[in-house]
């Protein structure tokens, strides 16, 4: 579903996967986030993805022009969960909505696992 609205030069429409992009670029530059994750259903395991296949690990849905958000990530070992969470989501809050013009209604983060960083 893609995110629409009108002005008086014409319509705009942004797809899901451009959110998701902004989203996890902005995601990346957090502290304490290693990268996005993708869990196989066929092995039961959890993998890191590369940059370049970050937005499979983001789920982007619009509903009244409202955007939701879900997150699969690798955290840093040693950090606060809490505080690298509260500082994705404030973020990606603000990068979103100014990037798009939709407001962010909710962001679900969902930590897959932890990584040592060298």
């Amino acid at each position: 579903m893609k995110g629409r609205m009108s002005t008086d030069l014409g319509n705009i429409s942004v797809d899901t996967e451009a959110i998701a992009e902004v989203a996890g670029i902005e995601a990346m530059e957090c502290f304490g986030i290693v990268g996005m994750a993708t869990y196989s259903v066929s092995d039961g395991l959890v993998r890191l993805l590369k940059r370049e296949s970050l937005t499979h690990g983001i789920s982007v849905d619009i509903y009244d022009n409202k955007v939701t958000l879900d997150f699969h990530v690798i955290v840093a070992y040693g950090v606060s969960i809490k505080a690298v969470a509260d500082n994705l989501i404030s973020n990606v809050k603000y990068k979103v909505e100014e990037f798009t013009g939709f407001e962010v209604e909710k962001i679900n983060i969902y930590v897959e696992g932890v990584r040592v960083i060298d």
